[in-house]
């Protein structure tokens, strides 16, 4: 099961944080060969994603990566509440969900 954490974004602003995935004993899992996937809906059932995160690996065989958004991203995204998750795909080609939420963008002023 996915851990739950609740996101807070500034829209048009850059955004970044940090995943370091772990073993259930502990270890940190090496994510040299993994694929990781995030989406921002409105929605469940929305048909299409309102903005799509990045990913990059830092470290893989800490298995630290840092999931972001651009500026420009987070200034398209209409301030409210979203939902969004992490996947990761190994190179079997299986597929896990690391993380899920709510992710809340506060509206900008300076624009």
């Amino acid at each position: 099961m996915a851990a739950y954490t609740e996101l807070f974004v500034d829209q048009g602003t850059d955004f970044e944080s940090s995943i370091d995935l772990v073993g259930d004993d502990g270890a940190a899992i090496n994510v040299a060969n993994y694929v990781f996937t995030g989406q921002i809906r409105k929605s469940y059932y929305s048909k299409n994603p309102t903005a799509n995160i990045t990913f990059n690996v830092i470290n893989a065989s800490a298995g630290n990566i840092k999931m972001s958004m651009t500026a420009s991203t987070t200034a398209n995204i209409p301030a409210g509440r979203y939902l969004y998750d992490v996947k990761m795909v190994d190179s079997a080609s299986t597929t896990n969900r690391l993380v899920e939420g709510i992710i809340t963008i506060n509206p900008q002023v300076t624009k």
